[in-house]
């Protein structure tokens, strides 16, 4: 069933040096899903949670809706952006709508949002997608690493809040977001199957996140590459591959 609306929620915290890639990126899957399914109402937010530099100014450059907070919380701000982005949809039932979420320092794929609304109408209520980091942000050897240990067609559904869609009906159902300062995506999935849902992972399209070390959550993605990192070069081995477990978190 393809759903009359969708809501776009990206959690910003002082993003300014990707935000404008993030956006752009974004922008073009938005457009793509236009002409793939053709009369379904998007309402895309961005969150400024706490912003301090000029991600207020690049997220106005674009056609997205802005909402400031100041809750310096990712689950916080994922929830403030899911309500706002629902109320501007108005009337449209939760089981007509689709909530997608992505992060501002990643790059969604051109078929982001439509392949999870294809998921959607194959029957999937929860849609885990896989990230990668970018590999300009990595030695050699890690981004060796990482290829060697992620096998295209075989997605793990891990939780990533940086590639993520599930229905409304179920987002209610599962309690939403919680205010949590880090694995907020973990917990609603785990809500989300509580209650039933059916779940569903793909890595048909897959997000490039950043690379870096220092995230905005303590045991976000960030500190899975730190970690990752460390253990290779920590290694005294020629090969450089070892299967090291990706985080069930963003």
């Amino acid at each position: 069933m393809t759903p009359d609306a969708v809501a776009v929620v990206v959690p910003v915290h002082d993003e300014a040096d990707l935000l404008d890639r993030c956006l752009a990126a974004l922008t073009t899957a938005l457009e793509h899903t236009g002409q793939t399914h053709p009369g379904v109402r998007i309402a895309p937010i961005v969150v400024l949670d706490a912003c301090t530099d000029a991600s207020e100014v690049i997220a106005r450059s674009w056609p997205v809706r802005t909402l400031r907070i100041d809750a310096r919380c990712v689950g916080a701000a994922r929830r403030a952006g899911v309500a706002e982005a629902l109320d501007e949809l108005g009337d449209v039932p939760p089981a007509r709508t689709w909530i997608a979420t992505t992060d501002g320092d990643s790059v969604v794929p051109p078929n982001w949002l439509s392949h999870q609304l294809d998921l959607h109408a194959a029957g999937a209520e929860v849609v885990l997608g896989t990230v990668r980091p970018d590999f300009a942000d990595l030695t050699a050897r890690h981004a060796a690493h990482w290829i060697a240990t992620h096998h295209p067609g075989n997605p793990a559904g891990n939780v990533h809040g940086a590639n993520l869609g599930l229905s409304g009906e179920v987002y209610l159902a599962a309690g939403g977001f919680a205010d949590l300062d880090e694995h907020e995506d973990v917990e609603l999935v785990r809500g989300a199957r509580a209650v039933g849902a059916r779940v569903v992972a793909t890595d048909h399209n897959e997000v490039v996140t950043s690379g870096r070390f220092d995230g905005r959550t303590p045991g976000g993605y960030a500190a899975f590459v730190r970690a990752t990192h460390a253990r290779l070069s920590d290694r005294h081995d020629v090969s450089g591959v070892r299967t090291i477990a990706a985080p069930q978190h963003e």
